[in-house]
């Protein structure tokens, strides 16, 4: 983290499991680490406004154009935890790593269409999302010679994804209701969406790591994603008689689809200088975001009107080593690229969808971090800063 996760052709710890298995033939001993992360997201979302036409000035109908607002959350948890056994050219690694966690809630306040006081509104939803992924993987590492080594790991993934959408109508059912205030009042929703997903897969992460020359290392990897079962499922509300829908509860529709978390990969580059306390490092990721949209069943989730584009990550981190200190110090910045990889709406697409899936930004992440070795022991801290999420890392690693 604290190398702004420019880490491919460094890949000299535990992590390398993840990241590039072909580091772990860097570890001399065998080794135990731990991760905690805390995540602050700051997730953005369409509150209220216009989706076409001018404000009554009526209400809540005040607002031109569309006006947004930021879900917040804090999630902690241990991100990664391991076991590396070396044994002469080759290395062995056990691991757990929380993939993604996530979580946000939203809710809209008025969003209106038309051109008079005979506009409509769309009913106000309210959305949580609560996305977690766990892996495990065992991994191993092979020095074919002195500069180059390769990684193979099998990844076992758990998915454990809900994401509920509840929409409202008006307190009453009155005309000047409609410009009224929502208090999403239980008996006032209209229906239930949701989509579910509780399922398990297997994986292939596959790297190498190739030393150029006494201070340049090159490495690469190829990090298959998971792919899920998805189910989503349509419920009726108390107030759905009122839109024509069955009677409360009904299941008004199923579906099943496969879905799949992207593959990623990438390549990387590291320079050392010749006393060893400078290093630079570069990484370029290809992330294949499109695969989320390509892999669900048409039939079952039509989505003829997202769009979902590939992404390159690029990332840059530095560390400077006080080799004298005692314990020896370290100090490390970073920098990076996440490109946009939001689900949006496409030309074709309605006024509302394009209300609720405008497209997102590329976000430039800032890093930094502190380590200390001790003879058989290392603590790190790291943190990352960006826009829309912030993140703080400590991790511990015993030798023996």
């Amino acid at each position: 983290m604290g190398f702004g996760g420019a880490f491919v052709a460094l890949a000299d710890d535990a992590t390398a499991a993840f990241a590039n298995p072909a580091g772990l033939v860097q570890i001399a001993r065998a080794e135990v680490s731990l991760e905690g992360r805390s995540w602050g997201y700051s997730t953005p979302f369409t509150v209220r406004g216009r989706v076409e036409g001018e404000p009554t000035g009526i209400g809540v109908d005040v607002v031109a154009g569309l006006s947004g607002g930021t879900s917040s959350d804090d999630v902690t948890g241990v991100s990664f935890l391991s076991i590396v056994y070396p044994y002469d050219n080759w290395s062995i690694a056990l691991y757990r790593h929380q993939l993604a966690n996530f979580e946000s809630f939203s809710q809209t306040q008025g969003l209106f269409a038309g051109v008079d006081a005979t506009c409509c509104r769309f009913t106000d939803d309210r959305m949580r999302t609560d996305f977690a992924v766990v892996s495990y993987g065992l991994s191993a590492a092979y020095r074919l010679t002195d500069a180059l080594s390769l990684g193979l790991s099998l990844v076992y993934f758990q998915g454990d994804v809900d994401i509920v959408r509840n929409a409202f109508l008006p307190d009453e059912d009155l005309i000047l209701q409609v410009f009224a205030p929502t208090s999403y009042l239980p008996e006032r929703m209209a229906w239930q969406t949701s989509l579910h997903i509780d399922d398990r897969d297997l994986g292939l992460t596959a790297g190498f790591l190739w030393t150029l020359s006494s201070q340049w290392r090159m490495g690469g990897f190829y990090r298959e994603g998971p792919g899920f079962e998805l189910r989503g499922e349509s419920l009726s509300g108390p107030s759905g008689s009122i839109l024509g829908l069955p009677a409360d509860d009904t299941v008004v529709g199923q579906s099943t689809s496969p879905s799949a978390f992207p593959d990623i990969y990438g390549l990387g580059f590291v320079f050392r200088s010749e006393n060893e306390r400078l290093s630079i490092a570069f990484d370029w990721n290809r992330v294949e975001y499109s695969t989320i949209l390509d892999r669900l069943n048409p039939e079952d989730f039509d989505a003829e009107d997202l769009e979902l584009n590939d992404g390159n990550e690029f990332h840059l981190g530095g560390e400077y080593v006080f080799l004298r200190s005692t314990p020896v110090v370290a100090a490390r910045l970073g920098v990076w690229l996440d490109p946009d990889h939001r689900p949006r709406a496409t030309a074709a697409s309605e006024p509302i969808e394009h209300a609720l899936l405008p497209p997102g930004t590329d976000t430039i992440h800032w890093s930094l971090g502190i380590g200390m070795a001790f003879e058989n022991s290392q603590i790190d801290l790291g943190a990352d800063f960006s826009d829309f999420v912030d993140t703080v890392s400590l991790s511990a690693i015993y030798s023996f």
